[in-house]
């Protein structure tokens, strides 16, 4: 089988899975919303920079980003699923950025445009992880930042989907951090632990 059919499928489940949930989305994670906004916070992104939320989801993250980046700053936010915008819509959240339906594989953003990247429980959906990552750094300007995000730790995760943790989870810092090297990332902070999971790096020159 083709890469490109392989590619072409992996964005089918994503949209059919999340599709199918995103009605029902914010409403099974109602608490996650301070999580969001602790994670933008340690982010470190400031007034006037362009962040791109990549696999925003409902939006739950663009409030925050919002409010950090200030009405001088750039918010896009860009997901695979269209019911997952329109979800964000209903929210109101698109008053707080851009929102756009379109894969984070192939960003239709031009070489060094952002500050910054916000992806919350994007890793796990990526089909080429190291590809994906190296286009997330292609649009981001040297030194700029990234941060992978969870509202939950690995193994409370991995309790919720009633499965155990192995050493070969790509999200294990052993993993991540050559991945992340690997694809125009350096990583400067890793925290795993039950209420969060937040991974930041900094665009390499």
């Amino acid at each position: 089988m083709s890469t490109v059919n392989r590619t072409n499928e992996d964005r089918t489940r994503v949209q059919e899975f999340f599709g199918a949930r995103a009605a029902g989305w914010d409403r099974k994670f109602p608490g996650d919303g301070p999580a969001f906004a602790t994670a933008v916070g340690e982010f470190g992104v400031g007034p006037g920079d362009r962040v791109l939320d990549a696999g925003c989801g409902t939006g739950r993250a663009l409030t925050p980003l919002r409010a950090a980046v200030g009405p001088s700053g750039t918010v896009l936010g860009v997901d695979l699923t269209a019911r997952m915008l329109a979800a964000a819509r209903e929210a109101g959240r698109d008053a707080d950025g851009t929102l756009l339906c379109a894969d984070v594989a192939r960003l239709p953003l031009r070489d060094g445009t952002l500050d910054a990247v916000f992806a919350a429980g994007l890793i796990a959906h990526l089909a080429e992880p190291e590809s994906n990552l190296r286009e997330l750094a292609r649009v981001v300007r040297p030194g700029g930042r990234l941060a992978l995000f969870h509202p939950i730790g690995r193994a409370a995760l991995a309790a919720r989907h009633g499965r155990e943790l192995t050493p070969d989870d790509l999200r294990a810092e052993p993993n991540l951090r050559p991945l992340l090297a690997g694809s125009g990332w350096e990583m400067t902070s890793y925290a795993d632990e039950d209420d969060r999971f937040l991974v930041l790096a900094a665009r390499r020159p």
